[in-house]
């Protein structure tokens, strides 16, 4: 049985990783780095995590379960992570960034949990309906992760931090405004758009 003090250890190196992962990615961070930021022994970490590959799969399991929310669409708890400048998310940043098992396993999840709640959302009126629905959500779900892999273009542009709360209610205002009120005025791109999807589509 690990004692608390071994509990608290492993969540410290843990911890470490996530915001050295984060800054400097995987394979730009070695044990003994993560080691020295958690105060502990490199010999502590492989103790507890086997590898940095082990180390790498217990950050991606703990941020797979800090967005899954179990009851509503991952979007809800999503948006939580997406709120503020956390490891958590610059962690998920970077893990989509460089393309990790964890981070497409976590993206296509999300995508299947907002289709089901957009769903819901065109069966109770909420949400307009589409002749795609698995692109919508698909689509839906870039938008939303957008700032998390263009967090700099987007500051700078929008005037701060994309995770500070000014801002990112800035950029949500601006788009809930197009999803909601639609961005076009007429329906000439959606035209040329259908006729091409009609003579590619096998």
């Amino acid at each position: 049985m690990r004692s608390a003090s071994d509990l608290t250890a492993r969540a410290r190196i843990r911890d470490a990783a996530l915001t050295r992962f984060g800054s400097e990615g995987i394979s730009g961070t070695s044990v003994r780095a993560v080691a020295a930021d958690a105060g502990v022994s490199p010999a502590l970490v492989v103790h507890h995590f086997g590898s940095k590959e082990g180390l790498r799969q217990a950050c991606d399991d703990y941020v797979l379960d800090s967005i899954r929310s179990g009851d509503e669409a991952a979007t809800e708890a999503l948006g939580e992570v997406l709120s503020a400048a956390t490891p958590v998310r610059r962690y998920l940043a970077r893990a989509l960034l460089d393309d990790t098992e964890a981070a497409g396993a976590l993206f296509a999840e999300i995508v299947e949990r907002t289709q089901v709640w957009l769903a819901d959302g065109e069966a109770e009126g909420w949400v307009r309906p589409t002749s795609d629905s698995r692109a919508r959500a698909v689509t839906y779900v870039s938008w939303l992760l957008a700032p998390l892999v263009l967090g700099d273009h987007v500051g700078r542009l929008l005037g701060g931090d994309p995770a500070e709360t000014a801002t990112a209610v800035r950029g949500a205002r601006a788009g809930l405004e197009m999803l909601t009120g639609g961005l076009f005025a007429d329906d000439r791109w959606l035209s040329a758009f259908t006729e091409i999807d009609r003579t590619t589509r096998p």
